[in-house]
């Protein structure tokens, strides 16, 4: 009988522990810090796969930001995603915002590449009052990006013979290629 109260005791406290991280991470997850002193962005992808809200923005490695919100462009049927940036780092027209991750089986972030300002573009355009991103004014948008890498198509592709290589080409060596020997 004190074998079964004690099991029973060890039971709830795992159960309470399990609810307590269950809230924490609920808690945590649904409010994205946001710096004071950033900038937001607006960036349109084909896969954002791997990406989730809260998500690192680097530059260079080094974070720089955050992905504050994610959603679907009903008319266009491409991810959008809202970027909070430090308002240190300066984002030209030229800027790119690619999906990158740590490692192969490591977390999806966006890495940017702010842009150099190498044709006097100038900086990504501020939304003005009563603008927003996404609100087809096209102030503060990142135009140029690269989705996600879905492994599996990439690994079924080189499998199937399509990984790369153009068609009709052949791998084996000629006659004439190996000195007038046949193999």
């Amino acid at each position: 009988m004190r074998d079964s109260l004690v099991e029973t005791l060890i039971g709830a406290l795992v159960v309470i522990a399990a609810v307590v991280f269950a809230w924490f991470a609920l808690a945590r997850g649904s409010d994205a810090p946001v710096n004071p002193n950033a900038r937001e962005f607006g960036a349109r992808f084909s896969s954002i796969s791997g990406v989730d809200r809260g998500a690192d923005v680097r530059v260079s490695g080094v974070k720089v930001g955050i992905v504050k919100a994610i959603s679907l462009d009903p008319e266009t049927n491409e991810a959008r995603a809202v970027l909070t940036v430090d308002s240190n780092i300066n984002v030209f027209d030229d800027a790119v915002a690619r999906i990158q991750t740590d490692g192969l089986l490591g977390g999806a972030y966006i890495s940017l590449d702010p842009g150099y300002d190498a044709f006097e573009l100038g900086p990504v355009a501020s939304c003005d009052t009563g603008e927003s991103v996404f609100d087809g004014t096209g102030c503060s948008m990142i135009n140029q990006t690269q989705g996600s890498v879905d492994l599996l198509t990439l690994f079924a592709s080189f499998a199937s013979g399509n990984g790369g290589g153009s068609s009709g080409d052949s791998d084996s060596a000629s006659e004439d290629d190996l000195g007038g020997y046949p193999e």
